[in-house]
């Protein structure tokens, strides 16, 4: 009798020892996951960073427009862009430089709400519009504005938006050089040279600048 009992006895247990360790092993395997995650040490999801668009900004001074534009260039930070003959994408330029587009490509994309733009060194033409590549990659177009549009653009003064006129070249009517996020443009028209019929007149580009981003962003590439 006894030896029947051992008998069924010895295989259920047996079995039950080896459940027991399937079951500690499986356990002991899912332990150092959750010992990493309590310390932050586990793999996690990243979300992707939303920066809001930056202010205008806007040189209080008048006078030489080399000078102004130095002074606009240190302020947000950029220096000369290294790029080839050939010109180089927003997208793909480096954060922190500043390059030139010549009128008629920055009305295309504008009024297409492209969001790149192509970029060259130096001024392919004298009445080029100046695009700056701050550190974060944010887009801001640089011009020249009327003296009763400069308050408007300070954050603490501006109107949800603001309609205006961005020369690409300073003047008697224009003297103060701005920077304006290229996200809060709108524009339905090309520019138009203030002289028809000067070559390299300086050209005059109205627009519309929103109190929040209405366009994508090209901060895509490489910085």
């Amino acid at each position: 009798m006894f030896d029947l009992v051992a008998r069924l006895i010895r295989p259920m247990s047996v079995r039950s020892v080896l459940a027991g360790m399937l079951l500690g092993l499986f356990l002991m395997s899912l332990l150092p996951a959750s010992l990493d995650a309590a310390r932050g040490g586990g793999k996690t999801e990243v979300l992707p960073v939303q920066t809001a668009a930056p202010a205008a900004v806007v040189i209080e001074a008048t006078g030489n427009e080399m000078e102004l534009r130095r002074q606009l260039r240190t302020k947000n930070g950029v220096i000369e862009l290294s790029a080839p003959a050939s010109g180089i994408r927003f997208s793909v330029a480096p954060t922190g430089s500043y390059g030139f587009i010549t009128p008629r490509l920055l009305g295309l994309a504008l009024v297409t709400q492209s969001p790149d733009l192509p970029l060259e060194a130096t001024p392919p033409v004298a009445n080029a519009y100046e695009i700056h590549k701050l550190a974060d990659g944010s887009g801001m177009l640089v011009g020249f504005v009327a003296a009763e549009l400069k308050p408007l653009l300070t954050p603490s003064q501006r109107p949800k938006n603001v309609r205006l006129s961005m020369h690409s070249n300073p003047s008697e009517k224009t003297p103060y050089i701005v920077a304006v996020p290229l996200v809060k443009l709108v524009v339905d028209q090309m520019p138009l040279k203030l002289d028809p019929k000067k070559q390299d007149s300086a050209v005059s580009l109205d627009m519309d600048l929103q109190g929040t981003a209405n366009r994508k962003s090209s901060q895509t590439g490489p910085n």
